[in-house]
């Protein structure tokens, strides 16, 4: 049986998909961007965009009761690859030396710099 998840503190879905999906112990995330959910703000820097970013999969994932200490994987999507270095100096301030596995990718985004979609364990 699928749990739906969904939260105010976190952007609503741009279409027709769930903020996260709970199956059995896994919380399913669906990518997230650098969207404030109260005023609709995109902030201009990758460092500002990929902390935006956490904070709404916090959101989501505390909605599912977990935490960021439960994510195992992590989809880090980037529209250029040039910013891998300073969004990775703020990604590592997210996890402790327990990473979770992670792909890092450049696509091309509308409007902003950054997507991540994580999964994680459902909090014991």
């Amino acid at each position: 049986m699928k749990q739906i998840i969904s939260t105010s503190n976190a952007p609503s879905p741009a279409g027709p998909y769930s903020q996260a999906v709970v199956v059995g112990d896994l919380v399913f995330v669906a990518g997230q961007v650098p969207k404030d959910p109260q005023t609709g703000l995109i902030p201009e820097s990758i460092e500002d965009q990929t902390h935006l970013v956490f904070k709404n999969i916090k959101a989501i994932l505390e909605a599912a009761g977990s935490d960021l200490s439960q994510v195992v994987r992590v989809d880090v999507y980037l529209t250029t690859l040039d910013n891998f270095h300073r969004m990775n100096e703020v990604y590592k301030t997210y996890f402790d030396e327990n990473y979770p596995v992670r792909t890092t990718v450049g696509v091309e985004l509308r409007g902003f710099d950054i997507e991540i979609t994580v999964i994680a364990h459902k909090a014991a």
